[in-house]
């Protein structure tokens, strides 16, 4: 008997940025749309399913589309009232999800702007790959 397997991958082709600031969603996006001249706007909740006979835990979710280069933006919360969408990352508040190209000088225009933020104690680029919850992560 032939026996067929099924093998699955991530796309992780995305840059992800880790944030930490004790800042309600809204006002960090407030923040950084004022500062950085972006325009993300809330968009339905970012849903995890832990477990099939519970429901699913919502993070709150913003997005943000820049037409040249079709760049997609996503501001998730690590945090919500069930718990934390990356746990091993406990000290991050927010994530940056970016999808499509992103050139270096771009990249480090936006590092730059979201570290010179007041409220922002910390932002940097981490590898989505070396999390252990990354499946989190996929839009």
């Amino acid at each position: 008997m032939n026996r067929t397997y099924l093998k699955l991958t991530l796309d992780l082709d995305f840059i992800l940025i880790a944030i930490t600031a004790p800042l309600k969603d809204y006002v960090l996006c407030h923040k950084i749309n004022t500062r950085l001249n972006t325009q993300f706007e809330k968009i339905d909740d970012h849903e995890i399913y832990f477990n099939i006979d519970e429901p699913a835990w919502a993070f709150s979710k913003y997005y943000f589309f820049v037409e040249q280069g079709e760049v997609e933006y996503y501001l998730i919360s690590n945090r919500s009232s069930d718990g934390l969408l990356i746990p091993e990352m406990a000290n991050v508040d927010f994530f940056i999800i970016i999808k499509e190209f992103i050139d270096k000088e771009d990249l480090n225009y936006l590092l730059n702007g979201l570290n010179k933020l007041p409220d922002i104690q910390v932002a940097a680029k981490i590898d989505p790959t070396k999390l252990r919850s990354k499946e989190n992560l996929v839009i």
